[in-house]
């Protein structure tokens, strides 16, 4: 491992790169350096065209000034087509939000419908709550996401969901996917993957399309043990009844 030093860094960025968990040059390289630029801007901090240089200069191992204008150009144009970039929400808040959605999942199962619960937060306040009812509804729409988009969009009188979190137990179908792109949620936090049919990275990834005209950011694995035993539980007693 390789910690980032100063050049080419100034000594104020790496502890704010520190503070993202940034130390490394490997780890820069792992999360790409327009990406950290955008984190670094996306946290508050003042960011300018030579700290982008700056920075792939240290995921090379070299001087900024010695990138010439091809890079930079590539740089540039980088910055400029890369989706917008959010932090994700404080770990506490995290998994209160979770813990509703993980209530609102139990309530599913209880119903006898697949463990699945959501809940829309605005401004540090739920405004919208939903669990899966497919089965008790005759809906094949009214899975948990759906159901608490609604309801927020009701609360908001708006279907347009800016400055709102989803946050939900298990990964986003297609189908749930679509409907939270068009209703321009800023986050989605969600806890298992679903290897079957998840459209935020686990088959397919409808939420890193550039082609579509918003993009929602995606944090997962918020308290995924929990939320995957919920499913696994349940799946296990219906083998044992059927």
């Amino acid at each position: 491992m390789t910690l980032l030093s100063s050049p080419p860094l100034p000594p104020n960025t790496l502890h704010h790169l520190a503070v993202l968990g940034i130390s490394s040059r490997e780890a820069l390289r792992a999360q790409g350096v327009v990406h950290t630029f955008l984190l670094l801007k996306a946290a508050g901090h003042t960011v300018t065209q030579r700290l982008l240089f700056a920075l792939e200069a240290a995921a090379r191992g070299v001087h900024w000034q010695e990138l010439d204008d091809d890079d930079r150009a590539q740089l540039t144009w980088a910055l400029h087509h890369h989706a917008p970039v959010r932090l994700p929400p404080p770990d506490e808040e995290a998994q209160r939000f979770m813990a509703e959605a993980i209530r609102l999942a139990k309530a599913a199962a209880a119903e006898g419908e697949v463990p699945v619960g959501a809940v829309v937060v605005k401004e540090g306040r739920i405004i919208g709550r939903g669990f899966n009812r497919p089965v008790t509804s005759h809906d094949p729409s009214a899975h948990a996401e759906m159901v608490a988009l609604r309801e927020a969009a009701a609360t908001l009188g708006n279907y347009r969901l800016s400055g709102c979190d989803l946050y939900v137990t298990l990964e986003p179908c297609p189908m749930c996917g679509g409907a939270i792109l068009h209703s321009r949620l800023d986050r989605v936090i969600y806890g298992a993957r679903d290897p079957k049919i998840g459209a935020a990275g686990s088959v397919l990834n409808l939420f890193g399309e550039r082609a579509l005209n918003h993009q929602t950011a995606l944090f997962s694995g918020i308290e995924a043990e929990a939320c995957g035993r919920l499913l696994s539980e349940f799946f296990r007693q219906r083998r044992a009844a059927g």
